[in-house]
């Protein structure tokens, strides 16, 4: 499956699967319709991590997000 937002497929929904934020607003974790997983979070803005990214093919189109370990649990566990 190749995701570009140039490209896609069908309008994508989200599903909210959980938060590890006691407001509810940052990070969440969301399941779409394409079979995929959108995270919210925290933009990436450290120059040296950027920098790190950016080496291994980091595009201009696209960002990096941290989101804390506890979010993963709202993940399923595939295997």
């Amino acid at each position: 499956m190749t995701l570009h937002p140039a490209q896609p497929e069908e309008a994508l929904a989200l599903e909210f699967l959980g938060t590890t934020s006691a407001g509810g607003n940052c990070p969440n974790a969301y399941r779409t319709n394409r079979g995929t997983y959108v995270v919210q979070g925290y933009r990436v803005t450290d120059a040296h991590a950027l920098r790190q990214l950016r080496e291994r093919g980091l595009p201009d189109t696209e960002t990096a997000v941290e989101i804390p370990v506890g979010l993963l649990k709202f993940f399923p566990q595939e295997g």
